[in-house]
């Protein structure tokens, strides 16, 4: 498994699992669980996705030491932010069976996210969580947190994708040394992306499937992907792409995909 090195020293797959819209809680225990035993390291979840439990199930129930898997979760900043983001890491711990979670984040810009930020800062530094992020901001909205705050969000989770491609945002968030991570790696099937003709001749060419070469295109571009499936046949696909490396020139092909648009907060 390939890894980056978060700003706070702490490394991070590259690739990872993905459990959003995985409510049903057999399916998404076995989903989870067949990953782990796949090779996958990172598992990421949300409270908003009501599957924390299912998902601390399937960690446990895997033969991988605790300390060997990544476990992002996420929370809603909603009513009061301090207490609200204290509670939900409570929470969230507790539905997992978790005695820590290594990267949490604020799921959406909304609410009150200083004060929620101030009390992540505080799990961060009490040693409860590793890493500390934010998920679906502007450069903006992150800019504000960088000034009202000593610690630097680990990662931005925002929709990227070949037809989103975040390059400016990418280039940014390098800037100040954040992480970004993709949701919707395979622009949840909108755009006709499986029948997409450029991308149809890269995966001939390189003999694998569409959804593996947009996998492998955003791990070369050092952007950290969360693919989703309840197939164990496509989760093991999705994961079968460190045998492969794309040219420069087809990496420029994906490039000129980008529409620069995006879904706008799916969580």
């Amino acid at each position: 498994m390939e890894n980056v090195l978060l700003n706070n020293g702490v490394k991070m797959p590259l690739l990872g699992f993905g459990t959003y819209l995985l409510r049903d809680g057999f399916e998404c225990e076995r989903s989870v669980l067949n990953a782990l035993n796949i090779g996958y390291r990172l598992i990421d979840t949300a409270a908003a996705y009501c599957n924390e439990e299912p998902v601390g199930r399937a960690i446990k129930k895997s033969n991988v030491k605790r300390e060997e898997i990544f476990v992002t979760t996420k929370f809603l900043p909603v009513g009061p932010g301090y207490e609200n983001a204290k509670s939900a890491y409570e929470a969230s711990l507790k539905k997992m069976g978790l005695d820590y979670i290594d990267l949490f984040l604020i799921h959406l810009p909304q609410g009150d996210v200083n004060s929620s930020w101030t009390a992540m800062e505080e799990l961060y530094k009490e040693g409860k969580v590793r890493a500390i992020g934010v998920s679906n901001f502007n450069m903006d909205q992150i800019q504000d947190l960088l000034k009202r705050h000593s610690v630097v969000p680990a990662v931005n989770q925002i929709e990227t994708h070949p037809f989103s491609q975040k390059i400016a945002m990418q280039k940014a968030l390098k800037s100040q040394r954040i992480q970004l991570e993709s949701w919707a790696p395979f622009a949840q099937g909108k755009n006709d992306l499986f029948k997409n003709d450029l991308l149809k001749v890269l995966s001939s060419k390189y003999n694998k499937r569409i959804a593996q070469v947009v996998l492998r295109w955003l791990i070369q571009k050092e952007v950290v992907a969360i693919p989703k499936s309840a197939n164990v046949k496509r989760i093991n696909e999705n994961f079968n792409v460190f045998d492969f490396e794309l040219s420069a020139d087809d990496m420029a092909t994906i490039k000129s995909l980008d529409k620069g648009s995006g879904l706008i907060y799916s969580v």
